[in-house]
């Protein structure tokens, strides 16, 4: 099978590139070889390259960034979406796209988001990938695949990289204790992945998190314990309505993946997932 790669680069997309090079023709596509906000260039290139699977790991990550320039977010969240849906028409493709928790509120909830819950994004982040999902699901046949604080993979920017970090170092870490998630991590998105498009399940909407659900505060407490330094960690509980953010975020962000799970893809549970981040 053919399969193009978009956002190769970054910490989605390097993991994918290589984990289906094992047994697929991969094409890994960065900034250096095509501009996503040109979408005339972006659809010549995979119209050259003729697909039968792209995947999309692009993303215009800066949240408070957007709020003051939102022209950029929405030109790789959403409308590099649409080039690349039309691409996969044209191709014949299937399109797997990456979206986030950020399309929902986290306003007076007390139990995990469902993929038929009604998105309504705070920032222009979230918004900007709302509008994406539905630019992926113009393509005929599309999975939007929905994840959450990202960890693993190629780069050490995530808030799990930094709180492992501030654990080693013996850093004060200041740390939400009411902010509720379901992270997800890199390796496990991958193959979950892998698990959808080589079982032919059906296409759509899924949250594709680690199982179970947590906050800030207890995750930290966990990484404290994985790596040993729960006498030396100096974790500051801190309350979500106490910092004030440029974007709004949702507080209550934790995901089902129950549907992922009806598809006969079981997600690990997020304590195990650390374990293996760490080893």
């Amino acid at each position: 099978m053919k399969v193009v790669v978009v956002g190769a680069a970054g910490q989605l997309g390097r993991v994918t590139a290589e984990r289906w090079a094992i047994a697929h023709d991969v094409t890994a596509l960065t900034r250096r070889e095509v501009d996503l906000v040109d979408g005339a260039a972006l659809e010549r290139a995979l119209d050259a390259l003729a697909p039968d699977l792209i995947l999309n790991c692009a993303a215009y990550n800066d949240v408070d960034g957007a709020e003051e320039t939102p022209v950029p977010a929405f030109a790789v969240n959403a409308l590099a979406v649409r080039s690349l849906a039309a691409a996969a028409a044209r191709s014949g493709a299937t399109l797997v796209h990456y979206s986030t928790d950020f399309v929902f509120d986290g306003v007076d909830r007390s139990t995990p988001y469902t993929e038929t819950d009604a998105p309504k994004p705070q920032s222009v982040y979230g918004t900007s990938k709302l509008v994406g999902e539905w630019m992926a699901m113009t393509a005929p046949r599309a999975y939007v695949l929905r994840v959450e604080s990202l960890f693993g993979g190629v780069y050490v920017r995530s808030s799990v990289d930094k709180l492992v970090a501030g654990l080693e170092r013996g850093e004060p870490l200041r740390v939400f204790a009411d902010r509720t998630l379901t992270p997800s991590y890199v390796a496990d998105v991958v193959e979950a992945t892998c698990r959808l498009v080589d079982t032919g399940a059906p296409a759509g909407l899924y949250h594709c998190v680690n199982s179970g659900v947590t906050d800030w505060l207890e995750l930290a407490e966990e990484l404290a314990r994985l790596t040993g330094r729960v006498d030396t960690a100096r974790l500051e509980p801190v309350s979500f309505a106490s910092v004030d953010l440029k974007a709004k975020r949702p507080q209550y962000c934790a995901l089902s993946n129950a549907k992922l799970r009806a598809a006969g893809v079981e997600m690990p549970e997020w304590r195990d997932a650390l374990r293996r981040y760490l080893a």
